[in-house]
Order: C-alpha cells, then sequence, then structure tokens
C-alpha cells in the first residue's frame, strides 16, 4: 500500500549574543558617519573652488570697465589734441603722443576682454555649463571689510565646523571600536535556531505540528593566533587615525593662521591701493586742468592717465586677493559651503 505524506515547515537561525559582531557593526556605522563628512568637505573645495574662479572673471570685467573708461578719456585727450594743433595752438607733438597713448589703451581693453573671455570659459567648467552656452555675470566685485577674528576663536570654530576634522573624530572612533572588537572575539557567541512546521497525510489529513527548538553556545579555544593578530592590526589602525588626526589639528592650525595673515595684509594692501587710487585722479584732474588752461602741454596728461591705469589695475587685483582670502578663510573654518556671501557681502 503505497503513502503519500506532505511536510512543511520554516527555520530560524538567530545569533543572541556576539558581542565582536555589535562592536564591528558600530566601527561600520562611525565609517558610514565619517564617510558623509568627507563628501561635504569635498563639496566646500568645490565651492571654493567656484568661487575663486567667479572673483577672478569678475575681477577681469572690472579691468575691462576700467580700461574702457580710459580709453575714452583719451580718446577726448586726442581730439583736444587734434583740434589745438589745426588751430595752431599745440604742437604736433602732442597730437602724436596722444594718439600714442589712445592706441596703447585700445591694446589694454583687447588684452583685458580676452583675459576675460578665457576665464569665464574656465568658469563654466567649473560650475558644469557647457562651453558654448552664454552666460552673463550680473555681480560686480564685492568688498566688505570682515571682522578680525582671534586664532583661539578661529580653532575652536574649525573644531566645530569642519567636515574633515569631523570625519577624522569619527575615524578614530571607528578603529577604536574595530580594536575593542578584536577582543570580544575572545568571548562566546550564544545563538538560537529551531523550525516549526506541519507533517500528514497528503490530501487526507491530518496534519501535526512538528518543532525543533535548541540554543548553541560557542566557545572559541583554538584561535588565540588569529585573535592576536586581528588584536595588533586593529592597534595599528588606530594608532595610524589618531596620528593622522593629530596631523590634521597642526594642518588646520597653520591653515588658520596662514589665512588671518592673507587677510590681514590684503587688506591692508586694499585700503593703500584706493588712496593710490583717489591720488592718480586728483593729479590727472590737475593735469588736465593745466592743459585746457593752455599752461602745460599733454605730456603730463599722458603720464598721469598711465599711472592712474595702473593705480586701478592694482586696485582690481588687491581687491581680488582679499576675496579670495576671504574664502580661504571660511573654507578652513569650514564655512565656504554655507556661508560664503556672508564673508564676501558681509551680510
Amino acid at each position: 500500500m503505497e503513502v503519500n505524506a506532505t511536510t512543511a515547515y520554516a527555520a530560524l537561525d538567530w545569533t543572541m549574543l556576539d558581542f565582536a559582531a555589535i562592536t564591528r557593526y558600530r566601527s561600520a556605522k562611525e565609517d558610514v558617519t565619517a564617510a558623509y563628512y568627507n563628501a561635504q568637505s569635498s563639496r566646500g573645495l568645490v565651492v571654493l573652488n567656484v568661487g575663486n574662479q567667479y572673483l577672478q572673471t569678475l575681477a577681469d570685467q572690472s579691468q575691462i570697465d576700467s580700461a574702457e573708461a580710459l580709453l575714452r578719456a583719451d580718446d577726448v585727450l586726442l581730439k583736444q589734441a587734434q583740434a589745438e594743433h589745426e588751430a595752431g595752438t599745440a604742437a604736433r607733438l602732442d597730437e602724436l603722443r596722444a594718439r600714442v597713448q589712445y592706441q596703447t589703451q585700445q591694446q589694454k581693453v583687447i588684452a583685458a576682454q580676452n583675459a576675460f573671455d578665457k576665464d569665464k570659459i574656465l568658469l563654466k567648467r567649473e560650475i558644469g555649463v557647457p562651453v558654448e552656452q552664454k552666460i552673463q555675470l550680473t555681480d560686480t566685485a564685492p568688498y566688505a571689510d570682515l571682522e578680525r577674528m582671534s586664532i583661539d576663536d578661529a580653532r575652536r570654530l574649525a573644531y566645530k565646523s569642519r567636515q574633515d576634522y569631523q570625519g577624522m573624530q569619527h575615524q578614530v572612533r571607528s578603529t577604536q571600536l574595530s580594536r575593542s572588537a578584536a577582543r570580544y572575539e575572545r568571548l562566546p557567541t550564544l545563538t538560537a535556531s529551531g523550525n516549526y512546521g506541519v507533517t500528514g497525510l497528503t490530501t487526507q489529513g491530518p496534519y501535526h505540528g512538528t518543532f525543533v527548538a535548541m540554543g548553541e553556545l560557542t566557545l572559541p579555544l583554538f584561535k588565540e593566533a588569529q585573535f592576536r593578530g586581528d588584536a595588533d592590526v586593529a592597534a595599528a589602525q588606530e594608532s595610524d587615525a589618531v596620528n593622522r588626526m593629530a596631523n590634521l589639528k597642526q594642518q588646520i592650525d597653520q591653515q588658520l593662521r596662514d589665512s588671518l595673515l592673507d587677510l590681514q595684509s590684503s587688506q591692508a594692501l586694499v585700503m593703500v591701493s584706493q588712496q593710490n587710487v583717489d591720488l592718480a585722479t586728483r593729479a590727472l584732474s590737475d593735469s588736465n586742468d593745466r592743459f585746457a588752461a593752455g599752461v602745460d602741454d599733454n605730456l603730463p596728461v599722458v603720464q598721469a592717465q598711465a599711472t592712474l591705469s595702473q593705480a586701478q589695475s592694482q586696485l582690481i587685483a588687491d581687491t581680488l586677493s582679499y576675496n579670495q582670502a576671504k574664502l580661504s578663510l571660511a573654507r578652513n573654518l569650514g564655512l565656504v559651503d554655507t556661508q560664503y556671501k556672508i564673508y564676501l557681502h558681509g551680510k
């Protein structure tokens, strides 16, 4: 007589207590958090690079505006010299000198436009915009004084805000947990397993419940060499992470001191450049008045315009350096991706 039986069951295996595995899980979570902060730190670097290139492009635009303004002034001077030469009140030398100055300024406008176009291409590359796409810069080169900060305040803020420092802290914590997990490998582990099912005659029944349940305590008795090796590796990783943390703190201190020095010196340079532009503007105005009154020829005017052009170019360059120093400080403080507007515009 043939009898068909049917059996169906579900099994469950469960590790109830494993200190090493739990600690390794906590270590892995620290690694995930460290990876997040490292990604945020990379984001800050992108913001810094884009910001620097944007400031450079704005500075090029300012150079163009300054060069074109001086070109218009040179055009007026050239026409005035031509008129006076035709009237017989000025020598031809004045007209030639004015024409040379005008054409020289034309060259500066062309060079400034070329630099602007090239830096705009680099800006498109930094922000991921196709090179052929047209963009228009609506801002002007910003300038705002930044409140001075002591090195102690800067360090405290950097330790709190810098993503790479926070990521390194989590990496150190991860290696510490890994070392603890290596020690816990010597501890016993407790597992439970079991199954539950039904058994009976196919299509007829009756079906009866069946189950098996058991617990297992595992003692690692003959793995001492492996445990020592794991412990040595974990200790070396922890020591390396601690050393990298100490090196990062020294690096942060150096970066902050450099940024504060750059900020102080570049701000002083901007102030001197502003005074030079004011003095050069006054000198050009006086020279124009003397030339218009016929007291002097146009040589002092040409010289004063060249001095003003140099002073304006230097002011633009110093303002760029000051803005870039502020962005660099914000980066070293860990704030460039969230507070760059405050550091550039002062609000």
